[in-house]
């Protein structure tokens, strides 16, 4: 049966892109969600037809476009990159976004990352301090009609009190402790992913109870340094 809803899936998105001529890399796509994200353990079906959705190839640099479903990060200019595939999948289904949550993600970037997340929410507040990255990421969104992203140029470690608490927290850089404002902001019953380390890294998900906060250990990672600093 998941063999024929696989196919069914991938005949829908291939009549799309004869009729439409808007998709070259649908079947990228597909085989990006099947052998590397699907075959590696990630089941949430919310998360994968998010996948299948978002054209990943629209938010690499110009000249990038035919590795984008590679599994592996792709370089956005400015010291920064685009996460891998699998990586973005990962924590996407550990945050366990619901239709009506409102979800904060600390870094842009390439805008990837916050397109999954805006798939998934209600709404999306993301939060880029380089201004460059924040200016692009805004107006692609805004192309690819992302209605419910809210951006801001700013410091992540802030976070964005004003809209919080949130459901979840996604977090894109991997700061050397878990910053103490992002955790206020979260809601009871929320979740953070978070990578932390400064060298080895680990990717936590911290989780927020009435009364505490549990964090546990889902892998070893690598990420851009999570900057911190007035713009």
């Amino acid at each position: 049966m998941q063999t024929v809803a696989t196919l069914a899936v991938l005949l829908t998105s291939l009549i799309a892109c004869v009729r439409g001529g808007q998709e070259p890399y649908v079947m990228q796509r597909e085989a990006m969600v099947r052998e590397q994200i699907e075959a590696r353990g990630v089941k949430d079906p919310r998360v994968l037809a998010a996948l299948r959705r978002v054209a990943r190839d629209r938010f690499v640099l110009s000249g990038s476009e035919a590795v984008a479903y590679q599994d592996s990060p792709l370089s956005i200019g400015h010291g920064q990159t685009i996460s891998q595939p699998y990586i973005v999948a990962v924590m996407s289904e550990a945050a366990a976004i619901g239709p009506d949550d409102e979800v904060l993600e600390i870094g842009t970037g390439s805008a990837y990352q916050t397109a999954v997340l805006a798939e998934l929410a209600r709404t999306v507040y993301t939060i880029e301090i380089i201004p460059e990255l924040a200016t692009r990421a805004e107006a692609l969104l805004r192309a690819l009609g992302y209605g419910n992203v809210r951006t801001r140029l700013g410091d992540g470690y802030a976070g964005w009190p004003e809209h919080a608490p949130f459901h979840a927290i996604v977090v894109t850089a991997a700061p050397p402790d878990v910053p103490e404002a992002l955790k206020q902001q979260l809601a009871v019953g929320g979740r953070m992913v978070v990578p932390v380390g400064t060298g080895d890294q680990e990717l936590l998900v911290i989780e927020r109870t009435a009364d505490r906060f549990t964090q546990r250990r889902l892998m070893p990672v690598r990420f851009v340094p999570m900057v911190k600093g007035k713009l």
